[in-house]
């Protein structure tokens, strides 16, 4: 588990770090001060040690739009300067995520501006330093890097499937949910997911796949139907709003992410003040039982005051629940602890 984050010359990051990081964090802040950059900078760090996906920064890139479509060859052109700050690289350029864990292990990742060996074409070099892997990618003339490139450097070393899940603001598309859902069919976290979704709506009864015949829906809230415990009818997932897709991606997420992180970002997208406490109940019983470390972003007042119920409940302890508030210019972040955070909300204290 991530106890400290240092960010260098990453996105809007010029220097950047986190100290004192909990079970689970959420991070607060005004528009464009760089949250999201905290949970691509974690995802970067902590790729799984036993499957090594460097495609990852590819996906980190066109999540952004970063990137120009080359139909010729039915690749995206990853734009690698947006990575640096203010968007600027040459040769030599670096950036460093670097973190250490409870014991002070530290990880380290380095994505670099390089020349070619014998040659001056550029190469973007990533090294991932306590791993003892390095590994190069020849950029065009323009400074762009193929996707598949990325895609295809994937270096696999056992058959475990990662334990890093990022769930953006639109949460997951219906081929992501089902492939997460089929990870855990007549498992016992299979019933969580129908918990999960009875925060929304507690006559949810049960929930399937399906992928063929007249009950296969489209559209990008699919491949699910429910059933309640007063109809027997199959209820299409899309039918019931944001709110029950977010929190499925929640629920599908966390208990995927086992023994590794969940990233969030705009978690409380969708979903009704009145859900946030018990969607906060959730994820932070089974991010204790699974041993799960939660990265999440927020605008919203209602998402963290939600957040100081729980913490309220809880003793203060080393794995804890922290707010982190990131400032424009400022290199660390401002930590709010269990009680800070259950104080602020009792006396309207604003901490976004």
């Amino acid at each position: 588990m991530l106890k400290s984050l240092k960010i260098e010359n990453f996105r809007c990051f010029p220097l950047f770090e986190m100290q004192n990081l909990g079970r689970l964090n959420l991070i607060v802040g005004t528009n464009n001060s760089g949250k999201t950059s905290i949970l691509e900078a974690v995802q970067l760090l902590l790729n799984n040690p036993l499957i090594f996906d460097f495609h990852i920064l590819g996906e980190i890139i066109a999540r952004r739009s970063e990137y120009v479509q080359d139909d010729k060859y039915q690749d995206q052109n990853l734009i690698i300067r947006h990575l640096f700050h203010d968007h600027q690289i040459g040769i030599g350029s670096q950036l460093l995520i670097t973190g250490k864990d409870i014991i002070d292990k530290q990880t380290e990742v380095i994505i670099s501006i390089q020349k070619k060996q014998h040659s001056n074409t550029p190469t973007l070099c990533i090294k991932y330093t306590d791993k003892y892997l390095e590994k190069g990618f020849e950029l065009s003339p323009d400074g762009s890097l193929s996707f598949k490139s990325l895609q295809d450097s994937r270096l696999n070393f056992t058959d475990a499937s990662s334990n890093i899940q990022f769930l953006n603001s639109s949460s997951l598309n219906t081929k992501e949910a089902i492939k997460l859902f089929d990870e855990l069919v007549l498992t016992p976290e299979e019933d969580l997911v129908t918990q999960s979704l009875q925060i929304i709506e507690p006559r949810i009864k049960r929930i399937a796949i399906v992928s063929s015949g007249k009950y296969r829906y489209e559209g990008s809230h699919s491949g699910f139907i429910l059933q309640f415990f007063d109809d027997n009818q199959r209820i299409p997932i899309g039918s019931m709003g944001d709110g029950i897709w977010r929190i499925l991606g929640l629920a599908l997420a966390i208990v995927n992410a086992k023994d590794g992180v969940l990233l969030v970002d705009e978690i409380d997208t969708g979903l009704h003040f009145t859900a946030m406490s018990d969607m906060w109940k959730m994820l932070w019983e089974t991010a204790k039982r699974l041993n799960v470390q939660i990265f999440a972003t927020t605008h919203s007042k209602d998402c963290w005051t939600s957040l100081a119920d729980i913490a309220n409940q809880e003793h203060p302890s080393e794995d804890g629940i922290t707010i982190h508030r990131i400032e424009k210019g400022k290199t660390k972040s401002i930590v709010f602890t269990e009680r800070q955070i259950a104080i602020a909300a009792e006396h309207h204290i604003e901490v976004r």
